[in-house]
């Protein structure tokens, strides 16, 4: 896998993921209103986001041509 996840966008991944496993799990443990089908899909966002951060890799990025590392960096 080509790292194509930079340094800035990686902090934000972690972020995001992090949010939102927290309201997956307050939803599931009915901390917090809302629809059931809520809590699977926000934990399926936090485990995509939290493992694209820790790959430094993402497929949708891969398929696009893109990338958010710097071209002189490695991995």
């Amino acid at each position: 896998m080509d790292v194509n996840v930079g340094a800035t966008d990686k902090s934000v991944r972690t972020i995001v993921g992090a949010v939102a496993g927290v309201l997956s799990l307050a939803i599931l443990v009915g901390q917090l209103a809302a629809p059931a089908l809520a809590s699977p899909a926000l934990g399926v966002v936090a485990l995509i986001m939290l493992g694209t951060a820790a790959t430094r890799s993402c497929p949708v990025y891969s398929v696009l041509g893109m990338s958010t590392c710097p071209r002189n960096a490695g991995p």
